[in-house]
């Protein structure tokens, strides 16, 4: 079973790749164009360009798991764009990684640090 955990390295590539990629063709696409190693067991998470449909591939130590999400309805509105040329993936956190999953902003999340700055100021929270 794949588990992301807060641990793990989350990567997003910026621009979009051809979901007629299999395994092989996105560990390539790892290598030779996001310059990552798709063996070191980072997510890498992908969009079409429609951005109707995301696809995970991480390794696990045994292998590849390659997961595909294609929306019923609607687009994933949220993709991190190119700051420069030289920008090929955006790192997300695991929290961040589950709201895209939902189609959702990763931007528009608070990490644990916050939450628990949050909780702090709040009277009555144990």
């Amino acid at each position: 079973m794949l588990q992301i955990t807060p641990q793990m390295k989350i990567l997003v590539a910026v621009e979009p790749a051809d979901f007629r990629r299999g395994i092989d063709g996105l560990v390539r696409l790892c290598k030779d164009s996001l310059g990552q190693d798709p063996f070191a067991g980072a997510v890498f998470v992908f969009r079409n360009r429609r951005r109707t449909a995301i696809k995970a591939l991480v390794y696990d130590g045994q292998g590849f798991w390659l997961c595909h999400k294609r929306l019923s309805e609607g687009r994933f509105r949220w993709w991190p764009s190119a700051a420069n040329q030289d920008t090929r993936v955006k790192t997300l956190a695991a929290h961040q990684l589950s709201v895209l999953f939902s189609a959702g902003n990763p931007d528009r999340t608070r990490g644990r640090e916050s939450r628990s700055n949050h909780d702090s100021e709040c009277p009555g929270n144990y």
